[in-house]
């Protein structure tokens, strides 16, 4: 049986993962405050020392520093969160022959042009968001042949808060909304990830015999599988169409929610500016992560139905 250490499992991701690999092992779960083991991602004393303590065989580290406005006046900490701390993991996991599973993001890439990017893609961050997560991912590239780095986007799910949960909330008690209209991608369940995530370590994880056989030869070496991923769900949109659909799905729903909104104004990402420049074009091409692991990532619009069904109840 295998061990896995999972953190920020309060997260978005950590709450779905929690679920996803609890039947492939032993699993610990530790968020910011755990009091057994240093689940912060800042103490990189502490976490290194988890690690050493509990000695897993995988480690899923879905904590981050994901405030992307707010990393752009603490970009010490962002760095420490999206960068030092990931590397801290990999060393670790190195040391013990263990896989890091590490999760970052479409801000990587400058958000040009509207092709979906590829995994070889030159990245270009805008923000330090960005930047610290790509330092991340090279850090934990460089420590530990042994690792899968999923990059994603748009991510939300029925537990917390999320865009969906927002366009409803003001789409009953105002008469227009304004949606930016001009960044494409595709919305990605929290769900989604997690399942994901633990088929591809089902994968990865497999052990030959211990006396290979005919009917049991000695399995390939598992390290082929490592690499980056892109991971998101099938199809594009924008953020007026994502608006557009969930308030179509809530009056079809007749959900218990009276919408006050009978206008929609597409706007570009200037009417709403940030300290974070986002990225245009947050397209990611799957087939990668499709053909690797014999996988069919659904649609957008099959998550997202999923948990309006779940909001809207």
């Amino acid at each position: 049986m295998i061990k896995i250490l999972l953190l920020g499992k309060n997260g978005q991701v950590g709450w779905e993962l929690q679920r996803s690999l609890a039947p492939l092992g032993e699993l610990i779960a530790l968020e910011r405050h755990s009091a057994e083991h240093c689940g912060d991602l800042s103490n990189l004393v502490g976490l290194a020392q988890t690690v050493r303590d509990i000695k897993p065989d995988v480690i899923v580290n879905a904590a981050a520093h994901t405030a992307v406005d707010k990393a752009e006046s603490e970009p010490d900490l962002a760095r420490t969160l999206n960068a030092l701390a990931p590397q801290v993991l990999a060393v670790e996991a190195a040391k013990l022959g263990a896989w890091l599973v590490h999760y970052s993001t479409d801000y990587v890439f400058d958000g040009s042009g509207d092709t979906p990017w590829l995994e070889t893609d030159a990245t270009g961050p805008l923000s330090v968001y960005g930047r610290t997560k790509l330092e991340g991912e090279a850090s934990v590239a460089a420590a530990n042949p042994r690792h899968l780095i999923f990059r994603t986007s748009w991510v939300y799910a029925a537990r917390g808060g999320n865009f969906a949960k927002t366009m409803l909330r003001l789409a009953q008690e105002r008469d227009k909304l304004t949606v930016i209209n001009d960044q494409f991608g595709a919305p990605t369940g929290a769900d989604l990830i997690a399942d994901i995530t633990a088929h591809t370590i089902r994968q990865v994880v497999r052990r030959p015999p211990a006396q290979p056989t005919a009917d049991a030869p000695a399995a390939a070496d598992t390290r082929d599988l490592a690499g980056i991923y892109h991971l998101v769900a099938s199809g594009c949109t924008t953020w007026f169409d994502y608006a557009k659909h969930v308030l179509a799905q809530a009056e079809q729903a007749q959900a218990a929610i009276k919408i006050k909104a009978t206008q929609m104004e597409p706007v570009p990402t200037s009417a709403f500016p940030t300290p974070a420049t986002r990225p245009h074009n947050s397209r990611l091409n799957t087939t990668k992560l499709q053909r690797t692991f014999g996988l069919t990532l659904p649609s957008w619009q099959v998550g997202v139905n999923r948990m309006l069904e779940e909001i809207l109840a």
